[in-house]
């Protein structure tokens, strides 16, 4: 059952006070109040936005050797009847060699390859589809989990580096009004082995020359290593936060050296969130320097109330000062996430509350990242038009904000921001494969 579709309402809106400057801004123009268009938000019982932080209970996924730790894998092939080193050279195969595929693995003596491959390398990823854009350096990959869930990724090559945005729930619980994830809900967190088998299957693809066209040898100069995935994104399906310990596991397995996982950056890991406090100050003390995004979308709690309904837990201030204390703790510069929406979220006052608050708490700290909004199918929102754009990304600029309008990749393909979710039609092709 869904809404009919209707006609935002608007009212005049008076900016209010900055919580730490009390200073009173003059009444902008007509306020486009957030409105669910063509879709039911979700509601507890006393009428508010529902959160999700739990995950529902479905049938786990089989554990496969990225759920485990290096100590934990070798006792697991112990269990399977082999010696434990056996481990190590599975542990080769997948996180360098990038495959599950028992047949590659000659190393294995071939009367045990397959019982060892099955027992750590179970399939944990079905590709539903492929879809491609910008002459093929922009892939959105659908996945069909053990349990018939769909989750997408997006991979991106851009100048010096490769981008793959990883999804860490099936469906999002945050029930964010203008996302495509959160209007489906939350069907359950991702295990740590499912967030590592997007990356590595995406660098298998990579190294087959799935990527712009490029082979593994014309991408790979003298000395060079070979191509990979060099940066990761939690910006796709799911709330990172609300799947914290899989998250964080994951994120552990990406920067261990290879062979015991993927050997990557922490710097080239951006973990996003749309402001869960407890667990941001979570983060902040791991000890991994990670970049930190926080999807702030709205200075002020009496739009962001509306357009991110978490914001009746953890207030806007709150999330900043959470921000900042991760910085602090960290020395790593924040990135804040501010989607553009027309007539909604870009006047002139807030990017002007949004400098008064960032500058209170110190200069250096952040760096923010206005992006056009990225509409879903038949809604009404949209994204700002350039000029109120350039405005608001200038007076941030001006206030000493660093600011960059980040380029959007992908919406051809519904593989933006904002637009990953499984449709009907995803669902029939992934009901047609089973």
């Amino acid at each position: 059952m869904t809404e009919t579709p209707r006609t935002p309402e608007t009212r005049p809106t008076t900016a209010p006070a900055s919580s730490r400057s009390g200073a009173v801004r003059s009444t902008g123009p007509a306020q486009v109040r957030p409105a669910t268009e063509g879709w039911t938000q979700l509601k507890d019982a006393e009428g508010r936005p529902l959160l999700q932080f739990a995950s529902p209970k479905r049938g786990k996924p089989p554990v496969h050797l990225a759920d485990l730790t290096p100590a934990e894998r070798v006792e697991k092939v112990k269990e399977l009847g082999l010696p434990g080193f056996r481990a190590k050279q599975l542990s080769t195969h997948y996180f360098r060699h990038y495959t599950s595929d028992a047949a590659e693995m000659t190393d294995l003596p071939a009367d045990t390859r397959e019982q060892l491959v099955a027992g750590m390398l179970p399939p944990l990823l079905t590709e539903v589809r492929r879809l491609e854009t910008d002459r093929g350096d922009t892939i959105k990959f659908l996945w069909r989990l053990h349990d018939g869930a769909l989750v997408e990724s997006v991979l991106m090559r851009y100048p010096g580096r490769i981008t793959l945005c990883v999804s860490s729930q099936a469906g999002c619980g945050m029930n964010c009004p203008f996302c495509a994830t959160g209007q489906a809900g939350l069907t359950r967190n991702m295990s740590t082995a499912e967030i590592i088998e997007q990356i590595v299957r995406a660098n298998r693809l990579i190294a087959e020359g799935g990527l712009g066209g490029k082979t593994l040898r014309q991408s790979q100069g003298p000395g060079q290593t070979p191509e990979r995935v060099s940066n990761i994104v939690f910006m796709g399906m799911g709330e990172p936060l609300a799947n914290y310990k899989r998250v964080m596991d994951a994120v552990r397995s990406m920067v261990a050296p290879q062979p015991d996982g993927l050997g990557m950056s922490a710097r080239g890991i951006t973990i996003s969130t749309v402001g869960l406090v407890p667990a941001i100050k979570k983060l902040a003390d791991e000890g991994i320097p990670v970049t930190f995004a926080l999807s702030l979308h709205a200075p002020d709690d009496h739009l962001r109330d509306e357009l991110i309904p978490v914001n009746s837990r953890w207030k806007v201030d709150e999330a900043l000062d959470a921000a900042y204390d991760y910085y602090a703790k960290t020395g790593r510069r924040v990135s804040i996430e501010y989607a553009l929406i027309k007539d909604m979220n870009d006047h002139a006052w807030r990017a002007d509350l949004l400098a008064d608050k960032l500058n209170e708490r110190g200069r250096g700290w952040v760096h923010v990242n206005p992006i056009p909004l990225n509409p879903t199918p038949g809604s009404i929102w949209t994204s700002s038009d350039k000029d109120v754009t350039d405005e608001f990304v200038r007076r941030l600029n001006d206030a000493g904000i660093p600011t960059t309008l980040r380029d959007t990749r992908g919406k051809e393909i519904d593989g933006a921001c904002g637009q990953l979710v499984a449709t009907t039609e995803d669902e029939a092709s992934s009901a047609a494969m089973a």
